[in-house]
């Protein structure tokens, strides 16, 4: 590393600045922890599974020790859903593959629980101090590891740097905002992204931000998730549900926080007679509620999804919105939508991934803000299987206007030949970790 040397000890004046940020990071973390773990605590209230083994998350992983051969860290429901593409695809190469799978929201550990088999583990993610990183390594010594989309921890890089496991990026993005944020912080961030041995890009734009942040080997395979084929039974079942209604639907997919409100506003302005059934699908499921109240004094009937099993109950189809409280049934929801607006596209989020909703054959429409999902966004626009507005009252006007046109299937259409088109990402990175594998 070059820099000024400091003369009273002959290192570089760098490595110090690093070296003190990286052990000031590491000092906050640690006062941090109570508050931490109360946060846990009280998410689980919510949410049980949080308070399961929380002393994984100190390190302390109790049984025996895992031997294996790649650890995959996918935080949460999306990045566990995008793994499970690349771990099909390492276990086609690799029949014999023993897999650690770790999380750090309860929505991916209890996704990842169908992607293991025998001789394979799952934990919690460790929290990012050095003694409690170290456990985690002591514990568990995986050949590659794999952190999926944008984790860069650096006490966990570093000390996996220091075991001599080589660690993979994979499916990874950058946007400039998040790069320009980076910098604020690059004597800590900027070692941890170098102790990354490979960064597997979905865009060359991603790759080129991830270079200029401190990346050594930098390779675009595109995005896993495009691989991800939608359930074919939920497919079934919500064409099912679309057919049993005779009426058309239109979808809030993946709302966040302030977008609910936002919708049913301009809902409200829809004249009652022409009013498709509206189907909100939150984000995060400890929200369920107060979206579920928000309806209810917007002034609409509602149905709620948790309240029946594979069915709809015959009073639902009378309700003004349903509510799609479950999870990872987000393909019976796009299946049974004529039409989807992209949750966090409307308030300055990112936007959310729209590659299953273009799998499933559901058009999009989509606010402004897609940062989080750029290059998805453009091309999805390009192909015609999504459309660009500028605010919510101009989304709801365009997806209803859409509904009942016949341009809409030639839409649903293009979005099934834009995800097809795409696909392959699995495959790429697969052959890229087979260095590390025995065969």
């Amino acid at each position: 590393m070059t820099g000024a040397v400091d003369p009273a000890h002959d290192v570089p004046t760098a490595t110090w600045r690093q070296w003190l940020a990286r052990q000031a990071y590491s000092l906050l973390l640690a006062s941090l922890k109570p508050a931490y773990l109360l946060r846990l605590w009280l998410r689980g209230r919510a949410e049980p599974l949080y308070r399961h083994k929380v002393l994984e998350r100190l390190g302390d992983y109790r049984g025996e020790r895992w031997v294996g051969d790649v650890w995959v860290h996918a935080v949460s429901l999306g990045e566990t859903l995008a793994a499970a593409a690349l771990i099909d695809a390492l276990r086609a190469e690799r029949p014999n593959l023993r897999l650690l799978l770790t999380h750090g929201t309860a929505t991916g550990r209890e996704a990842g629980k169908a992607l293991l088999r025998d001789g394979d583990a799952q934990a919690w993610l460790p929290y990012d101090t050095p003694g409690v990183v170290q456990r985690f390594f002591e514990q568990f010594r995986p050949r590659v590891g794999v952190l999926m989309e944008t984790e860069i921890w650096p006490n966990l890089l570093r000390r996996a740097q220091g075991s001599g496991i080589p660690v993979v990026l994979a499916n990874a993005r950058l946007s400039e905002k998040s790069r320009r944020q980076g910098e604020r912080l690059a004597a800590v961030l900027r070692p941890a992204v170098e102790a990354i041995t490979l960064v597997l890009a979905q865009t060359e734009a991603d790759a080129q931000r991830l270079r200029d942040s401190g990346a050594r080997e930098v390779v675009v395979c595109g995005n896993l998730k495009f691989d991800m084929a939608p359930d074919e039974a939920l497919l079934a079942r919500g064409r099912a549900w679309r057919h049993a209604l005779a009426r058309p639907v239109l979808l809030g997919a993946v709302m966040r926080e302030g977008e609910e409100a936002m919708l049913l506003a301009e809902w409200a302005k829809q004249p009652p007679a022409d009013r498709p059934l509206l189907l909100i699908v939150p984000r995060h499921p400890q929200r369920f509620d107060e979206v579920a109240a928000l309806v209810q004094a917007a002034g609409f009937t509602l149905a709620r999804r948790s309240g029946w099993g594979d069915t709809p109950p015959a009073d639902a189809s009378g309700a003004d919105v349903w509510l799609g409280d479950s999870m990872r049934e987000m393909a019976l929801y796009y299946a049974m939508s004529d039409v989807a607006l992209l949750g966090g596209s409307f308030a300055p989020l990112g936007g959310q991934n729209l590659i299953e909703a273009a799998a499933c054959g559901c058009p999009i429409v989509m606010g402004p803000h897609t940062f989080n999902f750029a290059q998805a966004a453009e091309l999805s626009q390009a192909a015609g299987a999504a459309l660009r507005v500028a605010d919510m009252a101009a989304g709801v006007g365009t997806a209803c206007a859409l509904l009942d046109s016949p341009e809409r299937e030639q839409r649903a259409a293009q979005a099934r030949a834009f995800a097809a088109a795409h696909r392959g990402a699995a495959r790429r990175m697969t052959n890229y970790l087979l260095r590390w594998l025995p065969v």
